[in-house]
């Protein structure tokens, strides 16, 4: 019975599509999809919107060093008697920095850390202009 159902469908398949006929588009179908998919890239650019402006960049600037200059300038000596009476000195005088107090960095790992970070600072703007136009073009 399944062999029949089978064959019966696969003749209704031939039989269907050698009667219907190949439909083809008309002459000026790529251009008219062209001209849509155009259309809809000059809607859909948007506009390069940083999410702080420059004003907030200079108002953040401003506290910022105003912060600053209060840590250097304005910072006023008080007494505090509670303050003398705790001992820190745990927090200096232990194990942990004592194994760190005889570890010093070489000269030459200080000279790569710098040249690393001085090339990381030039290199990053140059990679984002490099992607912001492979990304327009």
């Amino acid at each position: 019975m399944n062999e029949n159902a089978d064959k019966y469908l696969d003749d209704l398949t031939k039989r269907v599509i050698k009667e219907t006929s190949l439909e083809s588009p008309s002459f000026n179908f790529t251009a008219s999809v062209m001209s849509q998919v155009t259309e809809l890239n000059d809607h859909s650019v948007t506009a390069y919107k940083p999410l702080i402006s420059k004003k907030g960049w200079i108002i953040i600037s401003i506290i910022f060093l105003g912060l600053v200059a209060y840590m250097l300038f304005g910072i006023q000596k008080e007494q505090t008697n509670w303050f003398d009476a705790l001992d820190l000195s745990i927090l200096y005088n232990n194990k942990i920095t004592g194994l760190f107090s005889g570890f010093s960095i070489p000269k030459t790992l200080t000279y790569a850390i710098a040249l690393f970070g001085f090339m990381f600072c030039i290199q990053v703007p140059i990679l984002k202009n490099h992607f912001n136009r492979r990304l327009q073009g």
